[in-house]
């Protein structure tokens, strides 16, 4: 697949990819600071939890169902799909009236999103050689990590000088252009083995729409679990029945998965050891990177008394490693060093960097610079993964399952942010308030017995994190392999066993 495919230089779509998934990534954590204010201005008996929920459900459950309809119908008309779809969601945003408006017009908005997340990186190799990719999927990598991370940031300047609705009415002149530009200058059938018209029409029928269904419920049950806390659903709808319900119908896409003729998510990828490590290690670096993203801007506003954009700007350490690693990630990759080396290299910078974290709150636990300056490595670390995971899952995999081969893993690592985030969530809430209870706990002061409950609870949380980080580097072995994938060339990016 050369860039010649497309009318004109493949660096203006390319560009447009990067605008699509920036903004993609911003409006998962845009809000974190402006919901106050949307919760003073709106009104409605939804929970206002349910702004961030709709979005990620959303987002979440339509990644997979967007990587097998790129694969059926082509990957053009789906991002085109998705771009129409986050716009339109975003001015439903901007003009809602009330909050349960506003929660519908998220989830309209998480439906476009989502594909973002998965399409920007599948379109990469239509528009570059093999040899090019990984610098470019690198630099979607450092795009999306650096996005997240300014959400908040860029949500309190917006609340602060504008107005909550140009949270929102800031994606329309951004999509709208890339989808003009994207339409007009992406190649229409980019597949290298293009089927014939016959044979396209048929394909169109090999959706497996029970599996669509099942995943969908078993997300959606999954992900409110997690959510069940914030979300004030009715009594009826326990922890314990969305798990079970969840779990059931998780195990009914898998026994659908294996007797269907054309499955939603082929099974037969995870059989692969190189791909079963990326999507592991995918699920990893959403936990990782939501505990920090999370959990480090609560223990400094609630327990050093910084203020939220204050907090935002001690994540910098943090966007500058994603960025510089990602791109150094993309180098390394050109230059076909082993995945396994750079994903063991990845792996021990973010294990140290929970480790200082954690040093930082028992010893230093008053120094906001210094936790700062220990999210670096943690940012270096996910900043050389992002890249890793899709263009290994992409390289191993069946061209005709190119497109679900993708979204799979970056479905895992939003799953793995939300369980985490939710899992650790519960944890830290758990230790503040038995720390709390305890006898004494209060004598030196209220506020001083926050922080410092607050520092220790956090010690444990980023300790999970960091087993989590540690099971990816043992999965980080299985990216040797021996021999090349069917139809693919070994091109020195998985290290060849002897």
């Amino acid at each position: 697949m050369k860039a010649s495919r497309t009318s004109s230089s493949p660096l203006l779509p390319f560009a447009m990819l990067v605008l699509t998934l920036i903004l993609a990534a911003l409006d998962q954590t845009i809000l974190s600071t402006a919901l106050p204010v949307i919760a003073r201005e709106l009104r409605g008996s939804w929970p206002l939890a349910w702004v961030f929920s709709a979005y990620l459900l959303a987002a979440t459950v339509v990644i997979a169902l967007y990587g097998r309809l790129a694969d059926v119908l082509g990957k053009k008309p789906m991002l085109l799909l998705a771009i129409g779809l986050f716009l339109a969601g975003s001015l439903a945003c901007g003009a809602s009236q009330d909050v349960q408006q506003l929660v519908l017009a998220r989830a309209l908005q998480g439906a476009g999103g989502g594909g973002l997340m998965t399409l920007t990186m599948l379109t990469v190799p239509d528009l570059f050689a093999p040899e090019q990719r990984g610098r470019y999927q690198a630099l979607l990598g450092a795009a999306y990590g650096v996005s997240t991370m300014f959400g908040p940031l860029l949500g309190g300047a917006l609340v602060e000088h504008l107005s909550w609705h140009w949270a929102f009415w800031m994606n329309v002149p951004a999509a709208a252009l890339a989808w003009g530009v994207l339409a007009s200058t992406l190649p229409s059938k980019p597949m290298a083995a293009q089927a014939s018209a016959a044979e396209e029409g048929r394909q169109r029928t090999r959706i497996d729409w029970l599996g669509a269904v099942l995943l969908t419920a078993a997300l959606v049950l999954l992900l409110l679990a997690t959510q069940h806390g914030q979300l004030n659903l009715p009594e009826a709808v326990s922890l314990w029945l969305l798990l079970g319900l969840g779990a059931k119908f998780a195990l009914a896409f898998i026994w659908r998965q294996k007797r269907a003729a054309q499955p939603l998510l082929p099974l037969s990828l995870f059989a692969r050891p190189a791909y079963a490590a990326v999507s592991f290690i995918g699920m990893a670096t959403g936990i990782a990177l939501y505990a920090a993203v999370v959990f480090l801007p609560q223990y400094l506003q609630i327990g050093l008394h910084l203020s939220p954009t204050g907090s935002a700007w001690h994540l910098l350490p943090l966007m500058a490693g994603i960025t510089v690693a990602a791109v150094t990630s993309g180098k390394l990759l050109r230059a076909q060093r082993p995945a396994i080396s750079v994903a063991r290299v990845a792996c021990v910078l973010m294990l140290l960097s929970f480790g200082l974290m954690i040093g930082v709150l028992r010893w230093l636990p008053a120094e906001p610079l210094a936790l700062s300056a220990a999210l670096l490595p943690l940012g270096l670390g996910l900043g050389l993964l992002f890249p890793i995971v899709t263009v290994v899952a992409q390289r191993v995999s069946p061209a005709q399952h190119m497109g679900i081969a993708t979204a799979a893993p970056i479905m895992l690592r939003s799953l793995g942010g939300a369980a985490g985030v939710a899992l650790l969530a519960a944890l830290l809430t758990h230790l503040v308030k038995q720390e709390l209870t305890t006898p004494g706990a209060l004598a030196h002061g209220a506020a001083d017995a926050v922080t410092a409950a607050l520092g220790h609870g956090l010690q444990s949380v980023f300790g999970c994190a960091a087993v989590a980080v540690l099971l990816a580097l043992i999965a980080s072995s299985w990216l040797v392999q021996k021999r090349p994938p069917e139809g693919l060339a070994n091109d020195g990016l998985l290290e060849a066993a002897s």
